[in-house]
């Protein structure tokens, strides 16, 4: 009884063991034949079939950055809308939201600068006008002077011995109105009476001694002036014995002609 335990036991460990080392070389014959499945392909493998072996990414130089002590690293601040609105592209003949207020602003600012032209050109004219005016006005203002000095004595001095001589030089000096009134005056009233009593009158403009003839322009214009005039008058007749002196303040009014400056009114003040 105890030899047939014995190959009992004997007989079971035995088929125990070859069959463990059966299926220990069954699964090193199968990983390998896999193993050679992945590295090498078949007869009829193509380069699709074969295994894509994965790249090994190449190395570069790594930089180490060390993050501040206290607070760290701060979060940056998240952008606006806006900020991607101002910076995103516009597509070609898109305006961008702030170009019609750029256009707004730069068509304002020439307007205003188109203003600020047409004032500073009307202050320019005007000025310039002003200027030309005031010239003009001395100019009027020195010429009527002049002309109301010099006509003074011829048109108030007669003398009866050649009355038409002298008339007639006195109505060259005179325009308007006033000439023909001149002329009918001295024909019906101081031409007959100065040839009756042999009148002579001769006047000048009262003049200080080393002074300027007493004459001054009341008003002026380019074409009009108004001179006040201190005359003296010395009369001679056969109705006066001796000589009559008489100082008489006139009012000269004269005007622009083409023929310079004329009188075309006298008053005795």
């Amino acid at each position: 009884m105890t030899k047939t335990t014995t190959r009992g036991r004997g007989s079971g460990a035995g088929s125990g063991s070859g069959t463990r080392r059966t299926m220990t070389a069954a699964t090193r014959a199968a990983a390998k034949r896999a193993e050679r499945g992945h590295r090498e392909p078949g007869p009829g493998a193509t380069d699709e079939d074969a295994p894509v072996r994965p790249e090994t990414p190449t190395a570069g130089r790594t930089v180490l950055i060390e993050a501040p002590d206290e607070d760290g690293w701060d979060d940056p601040p998240e952008p606006s809308p806006e900020c991607f609105e101002e910076d995103a592209p516009q597509e070609e003949g898109e305006p961008g939201p702030g170009t019609g207020r750029r256009h707004g602003r730069r068509r304002l600012f020439t307007a205003a600068l188109c203003v600020l032209l047409m004032a500073v050109l009307v202050a320019a004219a005007v000025l310039g006008w002003r200027y030309r005016e005031g010239v003009r006005a001395e100019q009027s203002r020195t010429q009527a002077l002049a002309a109301a000095r010099q006509a003074a004595p011829v048109v108030l001095s007669y003398d009866y011995r050649h009355l038409d001589r002298d008339f007639a030089a006195a109505r060259a000096r005179l325009t308007g109105h006033f000439r023909d009134e001149y002329r009918k005056t001295t024909a019906t009233v101081v031409g007959p009476t100065a040839r009756k009593y042999h009148g002579v009158v001769k006047a000048t403009v009262a003049q200080p001694t080393g002074g300027s003839p007493a004459a001054s322009v009341t008003s002026t214009s380019p074409d009009r002036a108004v001179v006040l005039l201190f005359v003296n008058q010395v009369t001679t007749s056969t109705q006066v014995a001796g000589s009559r002196v008489d100082l008489n303040r006139v009012r000269m009014t004269l005007t622009r002609t083409s023929d310079g400056w004329k009188v075309s009114g006298v008053d005795a003040l």
